[in-house]
């Protein structure tokens, strides 16, 4: 079944493209895809291997069938030469691409992507896609009683988006950690089977924001992600580059205290349906209660 999505910015619903749409259905799909995904796809070797190739020279073939494939808009980036596929992957935007909502009150998309929020348990669950998780499995430690009843926001970034992130305020991080693990697509389509969040390799940021009070910001590593990087960045401004990601889909979480913000109505009823919100970074996409 297609995955529906809100492009708010033109006002009108599409079906998502799955990239790799075929292969993907055979790996999550199929027992003997399933086995060939255990034993190497997901592993971090084959992701290696990925990365290795789209580094190499010759991968800058690959480019303008992609760009022409996925619709993108090359004048919002940096007008140059690409030495290879992953230089093209991980792109920054021309100046003035992007509008970043500046308000102190506002709180900020944290990257170009599909948006879906979810509320957290009193009990710390959360109902994300086909599964339900505890806030523990994804962040890897025990969750404050303070976000119980508060927001988990999930940033699901496509092939086809811009893969660098950002802070969503001005603050400060209190502790960062790497947690190792799978690399599962975090298309809609592993949902079915496995615990994407909480199996893949992520990297959990605990900050104190200015505005909107303790938060955990998570990057989520997915299939063919070879890399996360963090720029290690101890104090920060709302909308600084916080890191990002090499070739591949990719998730970026937030998780908010109970009561620190009042998500956007259009978002929150899209949610309810199931049904993604495409945001761009910077963006407000709620505001300080």
């Amino acid at each position: 079944m297609a995955n529906r999505i809100y492009d708010r910015k033109n006002a009108v619903f599409y079906d998502d493209k799955q990239y790799g749409g075929k292969a993907l259905k055979f790996l999550y799909e199929t027992v003997l895809g399933r086995i060939i995904l255990k034993l190497f796809i997901a592993g971090k070797g084959y992701s290696r291997l990925n990365a290795f190739m789209n580094s190499r020279k010759s991968s800058v073939k690959k480019i303008a069938p992609f760009i022409e494939e996925y619709g993108i808009d090359m004048s919002d980036f940096e007008n140059r030469e690409y030495t290879s596929f992953n230089d093209f992957f991980t792109r920054k935007l021309a100046e003035n691409a992007r509008v970043f909502d500046n308000e102190k009150s506002s709180l900020i998309s944290v990257a170009d992507s599909k948006l879906l929020c979810y509320n957290i348990g009193d009990d710390g669950k959360i109902p994300i896609k086909n599964s339900v998780y505890t806030a523990e499995e994804i962040i890897g430690e025990t969750l404050p009683d303070s976000f119980n009843g508060g927001y988990c926001l999930v940033f699901r970034l496509t092939v086809d988006d811009y893969h660098r992130y950002c802070f969503f305020d001005d603050g400060k991080v209190i502790r960062t950690k790497y947690i190792n693990g799978k690399l599962h697509t975090v298309s809609p389509i592993s949902s079915k089977r496995y615990k994407v969040y909480a199996e893949n390799c992520r990297r959990v940021t605990l900050i104190e924001s200015e505005n909107f009070g303790k938060a955990y910001q998570i990057e989520i590593g997915a299939l063919l992600v070879g890399k996360i990087i963090d720029h290690g960045k101890n104090v920060f401004k709302k909308g600084e580059e916080k890191g990002y990601f090499e070739m591949g889909g990719s998730t970026c979480v937030l998780m908010l205290e109970k009561g620190a913000v009042r998500i956007d109505e259009d978002i929150l009823q899209n949610s309810q349906k199931g049904i993604e919100t495409k945001v761009q970074i910077g963006e407000r996409i709620g505001g300080k209660c």
